[in-house]
């Protein structure tokens, strides 16, 4: 009788404990840390690459060249105190960029690679009509760089953080910075324990 009732106490205790998960909308906001999250990625891409393309260097371009500039995104380097997928930041001006159509994108160095393999393929195994020839890429006119930079700033069960995006459009062909863009973010944490 007693192992019957210590097998219901565990199986209530297991029940009662377990993981309760909600749908919400990807655009909500949530902010459970204060830390850098996907509301402030995808915002921080999207009004930078606004302001960018708000800027003269686009249709300066369009008008000595004829047609719109190519970009490619650089290095964007996370110099926080804290975790930052990039990845999905970098993800985030892309499609800014690309959505825009005031520019035209090209692949990174590491999407290229495997392009280039498939092209070299299709040389070796598929028909004349529909390989796709080697050296018919669209060069990049520009390319946008940048970094994360963060303060921490705590005090008993409050923190400040503030984050700083630095993001510089560079010529390639004569390495002048045609855009200079800064975003800063700065949120208030109470009653937080002190994470790094």
């Amino acid at each position: 009788m007693k192992i019957y009732w210590a097998v219901i106490l565990t199986s209530l205790l297991v029940a009662g404990c377990g993981t309760k998960v909600t749908r919400i909308d990807v655009d909500e906001t949530v902010d459970l840390s204060g830390a850098w999250n996907d509301t402030d990625s995808r915002l921080v891409a999207e009004e930078m690459i606004a302001d960018a393309l708000s800027h003269p260097w686009t249709s300066n371009f369009a008008g000595q060249r004829g047609r719109a500039p190519a970009v490619i995104v650089g290095t964007v380097r996370n110099f926080s105190h804290e975790h930052i997928n990039m990845n999905t930041f970098v993800a985030d001006m892309e499609r800014a960029l690309v959505n825009s159509g005031r520019v035209e994108f090209v692949a990174s160095s590491d999407e290229r690679g495997e392009i280039r393999e498939e092209r070299t393929d299709q040389d070796l195994n598929a028909s004349e009509e529909t390989r796709n020839e080697a050296g018919q890429e669209t060069g990049a006119d520009f390319m946008l760089k940048g970094q994360i930079n963060t303060i921490v700033d705590v005090e008993g069960d409050q923190q400040v953080r503030y984050y700083q995006v630095d993001l510089t459009m560079i010529s390639l062909a004569d390495n002048r910075k045609v855009w200079l863009g800064q975003k800063k973010i700065k949120k208030l944490i109470e009653n937080a324990s002190v994470r790094y």
